[in-house]
């Protein structure tokens, strides 16, 4: 019987990998060849390489830029060159299908799966399409949402509600471990404060602008980006990473509170750890718009605060922690009348039955 094989693909931010990274190891162990094509210097690379078994191959790939650049002119060119590298890469491994989690570097390989005869599975995590998805979705077989009301705008016959696939290991959490690594005790609340896979500075300078002020109150775990760890501030009950893969449960399992951009995949591992949430969605003048509308959701429905990043300022984040902290049993409760699908059993099962 011939071994069944699978192609991910998904990159540029954590939020386009952390799907992938859950059903990998499934595929594995029930004995699927797994390859992975991503872009040459986004963070996919560096997360999936952490795997073993799993072959990443790099293309080309453009970028969606919300500004003027020269740049604008070359990414054709550069989706063009990502095509055929991709339908070179699918040609040679043949695969029985392709699992796209979206981002640009998914395009061009979506579309390459296309010409090549091999379906594809498209895996849309926000309440709206991204560009990429949009573009990639008359390519695909078949396109999950996360939200049920993201089905409205996906092709009917495509559109599969499924809900938000969770990492079973953040579950997992220890709390000696996490203790261990932040360098606390058990003593005050803890707040865990992170600005996406890339950081944010305005969330950073905000946060140690007011350290003086929360730390009399919480321990604090700040999460701010690769190259944003100021070496110089060292207060008792503070503690930075620039980034936090593997010992995420560990750091999950001692938080009381969460500060977070309004990534979909972040925020419903946190409404899966039932963890009250004060969400600062990416501006519409940095983004398209999308984390807007998720916290927006999250908001109706009593799962979390919401802080507008126009809004924000040292009294209005810290009015806003107040407020957190306070409303963070009532957000639980919230939180516990949640019911979550079975979205990884119902995703694999649909791969299974849309491969070739």
């Amino acid at each position: 019987m011939k071994k069944k094989h699978i192609l991910f693909t998904g990159g540029g931010t954590a939020g386009h990998v952390i799907v992938n990274l859950a059903l990998i190891p499934f595929f594995q162990q029930e004995g699927w060849k797994v390859n992975y094509i991503g872009s040459h210097q986004g963070i996919e690379r560096e997360l999936i390489g952490q795997l073993n078994n799993v072959t990443y191959h790099p293309i080309a790939t453009g970028k969606l830029r919300r500004y003027m650049s020269i740049e604008n002119l070359k990414d054709p060119f550069k989706v063009m060159k990502g095509v055929m590298q991709a339908w070179r890469v699918i040609k040679k491994e043949k695969p029985s299908i392709v699992f796209s989690k979206g981002g640009f570097v998914s395009v061009p390989v979506v579309i390459a799966a296309k010409l090549s005869g091999v379906p594809t599975v498209i895996h849309e995590s926000d309440f709206t399409p991204g560009l990429a998805n949009k573009i990639a979705i008359p390519f695909a077989k078949k396109v999950l949402a996360t939200f049920p009301e993201t089905v409205k705008n996906l092709p009917e016959k495509k559109a599969v509600y499924v809900g938000a696939v969770i990492r079973e290991e953040l579950f997992q959490g220890k709390l000696v471990k996490g203790f261990s690594l932040s360098g606390f005790k058990n003593a005050k609340p803890v707040l865990l404060i992170m600005g996406g896979s890339g950081g944010s500075q305005k969330i950073n300078e905000i946060v140690r602008a007011g350290l003086d002020k929360l730390l009399p109150k919480y321990q604090i775990i700040h999460i701010c980006g690769k190259g944003n760890v100021d070496e110089q501030l060292i207060k008792k009950g503070y503690t930075q990473f620039e980034y936090v893969n593997d010992e995420l449960k560990d750091l999950f399992a001692i938080t009381d509170y969460v500060v977070s951009r309004a990534g979909s995949n972040a925020i419903f591992e946190f409404l899966a750890l039932h963890i009250p949430m004060l969400l600062i969605p990416l501006s519409r003048a940095a983004s398209r718009g999308d984390q807007i509308v998720n916290a927006k959701s999250f908001k109706e429905s009593g799962y979390a605060h919401v802080l507008e990043e126009e809004k924000l300022n040292e009294e209005t984040f810290l009015h806003a922690i107040s407020n957190l902290t306070k409303s963070g049993p009532v957000l639980v409760d919230q939180m516990k009348k949640y019911e979550s699908q079975k979205a990884k059993d119902l995703v694999i099962n649909i791969i299974k039955e849309t491969s070739k």
